[in-house]
């Protein structure tokens, strides 16, 4: 079974540019979300997929991702609840791990969110200098969530 271990980060400074070795620009919209799942499409670059994913339960959930064409991807992006996620992936390497830092735009403009995929939640990782705080339990900063409620809207009182 597939399955995704992600910990997530606000991101405090731009020390992660320099070392990016990767960017990508992504779209995503939503076929339906709810507690238990969400079933998302995504157009990355000229690529898309399908996404499907279950419950977290801590750090972790089932995922299954498919590669479809990207003409299927675009159609499909069409069907998708209202408010698509709009940013551009960096992957920056950082010790054992490959980061992704996400850079919204849109709706969600001047969120900046950093991701690293584990094996084990239980797995150590070397933290760098340029994240924040942890929001890996905080479920407003799910694309999903930020999809439906984006960053932008929420009131700056309470996000501290």
């Amino acid at each position: 079974m597939g399955q995704e271990i992600e910990r997530k980060f606000l991101v405090s400074d731009d020390g992660w540019r320099a070392a990016a070795t990767s960017s990508t620009p992504m779209r995503q919209g939503y076929l339906a979300s709810d507690e238990s799942r969400t079933v998302r499409v995504r157009v990355a670059g000229a690529r898309a997929f399908v996404t499907i994913k279950g419950r977290t339960v801590g750090l972790v959930r089932p995922e299954f991702e498919y590669e479809i064409p990207a003409a299927d991807g675009e159609a499909l992006m069409a069907l998708c609840l209202p408010s698509p996620v709009v940013k551009t992936r960096h992957l920056v390497p950082h010790g054992a791990h490959v980061w992704e830092v996400d850079v919204f735009e849109g709706a969600n403009a001047g969120l900046v969110v950093a991701e690293v995929e584990l094996q084990r939640a239980d797995e150590r990782v070397d933290l760098p200098t340029w994240v924040g705080d942890e929001v890996s339990h905080e479920s407003r900063y799910t694309n999903a969530r930020l999809a439906a409620r984006p960053w932008g809207q929420w009131e700056r009182s309470a996000e501290s």
